[in-house]
């Protein structure tokens, strides 16, 4: 076989796996579909294979693996598996795993590596320790579990941009407490299921059966403080990301202002969400006053 025929095997190879992340996406977030729509296709390509991989080591540790019978030393054994192909396929360029692949193939167009996947995989391992959380374990936790996925998505919106170190920073500082920002939402969002589902706490210091006003305020303050470190740092994205991370911030600083509004006691039992009309309204918004993708 010609080596021609063999990058075009490739290619459709890289192409079907793509598009598997696509759909993974498609099925799992419907806010973070709404945001990427304002990406252009090769940015929007990218984001989608990070997130379902993101997604797959999600659904190891608190989804469809448990629900397949898998025990403790299984759930390891699969998430042990799945962080090495990554990091084999990072090295090589190809993974029999669709999802690797596609992510692995993001890794290498934009030059990020283990650096920011082995705290990812650190912390979804640390989902599977019943062991409750310290206050010293939270923020490597959430560190690993949302802000490098932060800087992943960034690498990718970066691609092609000119070397700029201290323009880089602060976007990274931006990406950081963006990344930071939407996993604690999810966990306030998520403080009922996951303590009495999961018998996980991710506020050391807050009993779950005895949730205050007080510390509903104190949490939703931590969060409007990332918020608005990231919110500083939009202005510096390069125009084709802008609108989609500024869709992002606005979902996600329209959650905390309804949790505001909404009584603890009454957060520990729904989920709240923000609309669909909503969502589109704020991607309009978005659109319209970052100057970045309007259609």
């Amino acid at each position: 076989m010609s080596r021609r025929s063999m990058l075009g095997l490739l290619d459709r190879y890289t192409d079907a796996a793509e598009a598997g992340s696509a759909t993974v996406i498609a099925r799992y977030s419907t806010s973070f579909g709404a945001a990427a729509k304002l990406l252009d296709a090769e940015t929007r390509r990218r984001i989608r294979s990070v997130y379902a991989l993101v997604r797959v080591a999600d659904e190891i540790v608190d989804g469809a693996a448990a629900e397949a019978g898998l025990g403790p030393d299984e759930l390891h054994e699969v998430l042990d598996g799945l962080e090495a192909d990554t990091e084999r396929a990072m090295r090589l360029g190809y993974s029999a795993n669709l999802v690797v692949h596609a992510f692995a193939r993001v890794a290498r167009e934009t030059g990020f590596g283990v650096e920011l996947t082995r705290p990812f995989f650190a912390s979804m391992r640390r989902d599977l320790d019943p062991a409750p959380f310290t206050s010293e374990e939270i923020g490597p936790y959430i560190h690993g579990s949302a802000e490098v996925v932060g800087l992943m998505c960034l690498a990718a919106f970066l691609v092609d941009e000119p070397a700029d170190e201290a323009r880089r920073a602060r976007l990274e500082r931006g990406a950081i407490h963006l990344g930071a920002a939407f996993q604690k939402i999810n966990f306030l969002r998520d403080l009922a299921v996951d303590w009495r589902t999961l018998g996980r706490n991710y506020f050391p210091g807050v009993d779950p059966e005895a949730f205050t006003e007080e510390d509903k305020t104190a949490i939703l303050d931590d969060i409007d403080r990332d918020l608005e470190i990231a919110r500083s740092a939009l202005p510096e994205l390069p125009r084709r990301a802008r609108s989609a991370v500024a869709t992002a911030h606005g979902l996600f600083a329209s959650l905390t202002a309804r949790c505001r509004t909404t009584p603890a006691s009454e957060i520990m039992a729904t989920r709240i969400r923000v609309p669909d009309g909503e969502k589109f309204a704020i991607a309009v918004r978005s659109a319209l006053g970052t100057g970045g993708n309007r259609r």
